[in-house]
């Protein structure tokens, strides 16, 4: 490919959020935003819901606030998890809600452990079929999802539990800085966003900036070569209100609010209507800047 074509390619995958999402993202695809503890892509999942696109199956190993707002707003019909929770402060109340009422529609659970999921992201990275690993060894979770099973080593003969591998429709991730070339890189706490990455048909990035190139990087981090991601957007403060390492910190006291906003439906979809739906990706940036100023 020449130059000029090569340099135009990678650019090409640079847009608003708005115009990634619906170039991706379809009624009825399995997606995953994944993010452990910072870089939750916030920004990336309220445009989904702006655009309404429903029928999802979603897929994280910890599901967290995010989740529980796609999962009230009607958008998702099956959720692949091992852990959900409001970190910190306790349950998800529309998840709880989904599951047990009905409510505003059914939700489908297929629960792993931690080691399931990251394996099996693993083998959807790899192009194999399932995962194989030791776990599960005296659980009970294999009594309540069927794609929990077991494996005998052929040359061992060691019993092995086996899940199927996870390939996405699309992978969501946030990262803190996109190279022009299209590179995207990942500091501090990784998580399995890599895997996440590599296992998705297609995968979109918020990043909080781009840069020329990546000095002085972290000594954890994790660079993504342009081929594996569709799409980029700038959004700065596109995490929030988890945090971005070396932007911005966790804003605790929205994980904290959100417990007595998510326990009532009607509180539930009026926060929703005021700011998701009524928001726009670049609003973001101000409520990070806003927590600076509380500090």
């Amino acid at each position: 490919m020449p130059a000029a074509q090569s340099s135009a390619a990678r650019s090409s995958v640079f847009m608003p959020l708005s115009q990634a999402v619906h170039e991706n993202l379809k009624a009825g695809d399995s997606v995953a935003f994944e993010g452990f503890t910072h870089l939750i892509p916030h920004a990336a999942a309220h445009e989904v819901i702006r655009q309404g696109i429903g029928g999802l199956t979603l897929i994280r190993m910890t599901p967290d606030v995010v989740y529980d707002q796609l999962i009230g707003m009607g958008l998702v019909k099956k959720l692949i998890f091992s852990y959900a929770g409001n970190p910190g402060v306790g349950l998800l109340r529309r998840l709880r809600d989904a599951v047990e009422n009905g409510w505003p529609q059914p939700l489908e659970i297929e629960e792993h452990s931690h080691a399931a999921m990251a394996n099996a992201y693993e083998a959807g990275a790899a192009g194999l079929p399932l995962a194989v690993f030791r776990g599960y060894k005296g659980a009970d979770l294999a009594k309540v999802n069927p794609n929990i099973r077991s494996i005998t080593c052929p040359f061992s003969g060691e019993v092995l539990a086996a899940v199927p591998a996870l390939r996405p429709d699309v992978t969501f991730i946030h990262a803190q800085k996109a190279s022009k070339r299209g590179e995207v890189l990942i500091e501090g706490i990784v998580g399995v966003q890599k895997e996440a990455v590599l296992a998705a048909k297609r995968a979109v990035v918020t990043v909080e900036e781009v840069v020329d190139d990546f000095r002085g990087v972290h000594p954890n981090a994790c660079v993504l070569p342009h081929w594996t991601v569709k799409a980029i957007a700038v959004v700065p403060g596109g995490a929030h209100p988890s945090y971005a390492h070396g932007y911005y910190e966790r804003d605790n006291q929205s994980y904290l609010a959100w417990d007595e906003i998510a326990a009532d439906r009607e509180r539930f979809q009026q926060w929703m209507q005021d700011n998701v739906l009524n928001a726009k990706p670049e609003d973001f940036a101000t409520r990070v800047a806003r927590l600076r100023a509380a500090r």
